[in-house]
């Protein structure tokens, strides 16, 4: 049997994407910027497609920026809030995806920024009192913080921040990677500056994403050469890509509301089944309350057969990780779970779902750990 409980990573294709794509690899295979016939009509897909993008988002088309993915399109936003917007000052947190610490620490080290780290609590909640505390500054300021972490699933309570950031004159970056598709956002009535997105996260293709911008900055490109993109990113576009990503983000939010309901479910029968059967358990982050439908982080008790936790459930055709896919090999830790401050070295599993994913897979893979841990079966 093959489960694949790793969704946060990334997700399957869905069918009907897989059909849009094929369209534009055998058929529509222009180059946007040519100006016959074959450019014309994939120019005319994209045009389409962006504003197919911001309708969902409640943005104007030209506040979308396709991109390679989410850690180009976070990326620009932080490097393009610095450079062309004159921010000095960029407020994060440490539990953020390195798509984020990265830069903003590599800006901090060349001086050109004076770096935040806000305060966390133990299940990975901003302390909103303590971002208050780091806003009331002259310096013109980022705050840039994911909307649901992609390890605990916590999730951040945007307008808030956001009212915070209105009420300092700051601006606000949001990752939301792990949440566009599975949330309906509005980003005027949140009032965000920059908001990035990955569509391999709702069963879109990988290596394609975007940025939006708010019409009420005005940044410059960090991609120089053709004017693709309304002169914001150049490169001949992923148009196949594109209308994959596109397609996929039209039928998550066709079936947003079944598809939350069901992989809800999931999680919570995943969540009692444990509790019940597996001694010792606990859950990283709010795994009950405020916190992202589609993630489960779980800590288990630590003995001497589950020091290849990992890899034993690989072995019997269940697919997990330990933290975030973007540190597979790593020999290093968490760095999230290591932020929570929750003590201990317990092996750590993140189980994510999707609308593929079924209830008897769960009670497979748990069968699978009480073998791993030697408990008892359930008849």
């Amino acid at each position: 049997m093959a489960i694949y409980l790793d969704n946060a990573a990334t997700t399957a294709l869905d069918e009907e994407v897989i059909q849009e794509m094929l369209k534009y690899m055998r058929e529509d295979y222009g180059n946007p910027s040519s100006t016959h016939s074959f450019g014309r009509k994939t120019r005319s897909a994209i045009d389409l497609g962006r504003r197919k993008v911001a309708q969902h988002i409640n943005a104007e088309p030209g506040e979308i920026i396709f991109t390679s993915g989410g850690t180009e399109a976070d990326n620009m936003a932080i490097l393009c809030s610095v450079e062309d917007l004159g921010v000095t000052h960029i407020i994060t947190s440490a539990i953020e995806h390195h798509a984020v610490l990265y830069p903003v620490e590599k800006l901090a080290e060349k001086g050109k920024v004076r770096m935040s780290l806000v305060d966390v609590d133990d299940k990975g909640h901003v302390k909103l009192d303590h971002l208050e505390e780091l806003l009331n500054t002259s310096e013109k300021t980022l705050v840039s913080l994911m909307h649901a972490n992609n390890e605990i699933g916590n999730i951040l309570p945007l307008k808030e921040v956001s009212d915070l950031c209105a009420k300092y004159n700051a601006l606000l970056h949001t990752d939301t990677v792990q949440t566009i598709a599975h949330y309906k956002l509005d980003v005027k009535a949140l009032g965000i500056h920059f908001m990035t997105c990955a569509a391999h996260k709702f069963h879109g293709p990988k290596g394609v994403g975007f940025l939006y911008i708010s019409n009420t900055i005005k940044v410059n490109p960090i991609i120089r050469g053709g004017g693709q993109e309304r002169n914001m990113r150049a490169g001949t576009e992923n148009v196949y890509g594109i209308m994959g990503m596109v397609k996929a983000l039209d039928l998550a939010y066709e079936h947003i509301d079944e598809h939350t309901a069901y992989i809800k479910d999931l999680k919570f029968y995943m969540i009692k089944r444990l509790k019940e059967e597996m001694p010792g358990v606990s859950f990283n982050g709010d795994a009950e309350g405020d916190c992202l439908y589609t993630v489960l982080n779980v800590a288990l008790p630590e003995t001497d057969k589950t020091e290849m936790l990992l890899f034993n459930l690989d072995i019997e055709g269940i697919a997990t990780s330990g933290g975030s896919a973007c540190s597979s090999g790593s020999n290093i830790g968490s760095h999230v779970i290591a932020a929570l401050n929750v003590g201990g070295n317990r092996p750590v599993v993140r189980f994510s779902f999707s609308k593929y994913n079924k209830n008897e897979e769960i009670d497979y893979t748990i069968e699978k750990l009480k073998m791993i841990y030697e408990l008892p079966l359930v008849s």
